[in-house]
């Protein structure tokens, strides 16, 4: 067995490959682009340290342009063509569930630096953002006690914002809240078609609009918003994926009042966090904000290279072994890898978006929170 390893990842001085699968083009490249950096920026500075037991770390990129097929061939090619067997990507779950079952049948690992839905395990994946006991039920909770108990559920027509509102309708209604409104729109979807939906919640009146939208989309449904002259101090939009990169793209004062929970943001008081949003700026551009998929996508880097520095082989089983129970100082705070679940120990924070684009952190837990990806302990 070791020499089949040997065989297929090469030793002595050449590099160590991975696999990177974010996208620079398409309707998700907003935050995709973003993710792309932080993992360029983790892979220089492990380079710049002298790589992997003085092993250079070097990705294949592939750009999948937000389409899942697109990451489901290039996944196909990085394990069968390329023969990586570590694949770092992915943000919608449709891409993740189109990846999945390459990695299971290869036996790659993919770290996936997004939030996701939760209700899911694989030992071939490594999840480092957040579940939803980590973001979706203390959002809801904050909110509810503060300024109501009806929802207006907005979100992009796949898989993560379904899910993610089943999650919410569920802990809600056992609030003895109640869902006033819910609508799902193409990913794709111009602004015109948010209008609509805006005058919808107008109607309604909920006190909290709950989005999951992503990508290009959020910009349009917070505009759309805006421009009907609704008021986040009395009724605001409150979301998991809206970040300080879709607020640039929209406009600050567009994004200022609403709220957002995340692991991360730009503004969060740790020293590691200072020093990684100024390497982070300096590499990409001062106006380049950093955010929590950013966050996730640098760290996981670096806890993938502490294990490979320690085992000095590319193999998925070995990789997995040292990596779960694993901690690393993040910029977040300290986290944790998960060996019940292979998802992360992360924080909980709420922020609400201010008049410079960057978000005011109104809560955080005190540690990192334990993943409970199937809602064991919240039921």
């Amino acid at each position: 067995m070791e020499t089949v390893r040997r065989d297929r990842h090469s030793v002595g001085s050449e590099p160590w490959r991975i696999g990177v699968l974010f996208s620079r083009t398409g309707v998700t490249a907003v935050i995709e682009q973003s993710q792309l950096q932080g993992t360029l920026l983790a892979l220089e500075e492990v380079n710049s340290a002298g790589g992997i037991n003085g092993r250079e770390l070097v990705p294949v990129i592939y750009d999948p342009g937000s389409d899942p097929t697109k990451f489901a061939r290039y996944a196909h090619k990085l394990l069968t063509e390329d023969r990586v067997t570590m694949i770092f990507g992915c943000y919608t779950s449709t891409s993740r569930k189109a990846v999945l079952p390459l990695v299971e049948r290869w036996n790659g690992l993919l770290w996936y630096p997004t939030l996701y839905e939760g209700f899911e395990y694989s030992p071939n994946v490594i999840y480092t953002g957040a579940a939803p006991n980590q973001n979706s039920l203390c959002l809801a909770e904050y909110l509810m006690e503060r300024l109501g108990d009806r929802f207006y559920f907005v979100g992009s027509d796949y898989v993560y914002p379904r899910e993610s509102n089943r999650i919410m309708r569920e802990f809600i209604s056992a609030r003895r809240g109640t869902i006033v409104g819910e609508e799902y729109i193409d990913l794709r979807a111009d602004r015109a078609r948010f209008k609509a939906v805006i005058r919808e919640v107008g109607r309604a009146q909920p006190d909290i609009v709950f989005s999951t939208v992503v990508g290009e989309a959020t910009a349009h449904l917070y505009q759309a918003y805006c421009e009907a002259g609704l008021n986040p101090a009395t009724m605001p939009l409150a979301s998991l994926t809206t970040t300080e990169s879709e607020i640039r793209l929209m406009g600050a004062e567009v994004g200022c009042g609403h709220y957002t929970s995340a692991p991360y943001f730009e503004r969060v008081d740790t020293g590691k966090n200072a020093s990684f949003v100024a390497r982070y700026k300096k590499r990409f551009g001062a106006d380049e904000p950093t955010n929590m998929c950013v966050e996730a996508a640098y760290f996981q880097i670096h806890v993938f290279a502490r294990a490979l520095a320690e085992i000095d082989v590319m193999d998925t089983d070995l990789v997995r072994m040292f990596v779960l129970g694993s901690e690393f100082d993040a910029p977040q705070g300290v986290i944790s890898i998960d060996s019940e679940t292979n998802h992360t120990q992360l924080w909980t924070r709420i922020g609400r978006a201010g008049r410079d684009g960057q978000f005011e952190i109104v809560l955080e837990t005190q540690g990192p929170s334990k993943p409970d990806p199937y809602l064991i302990c919240a039921r």
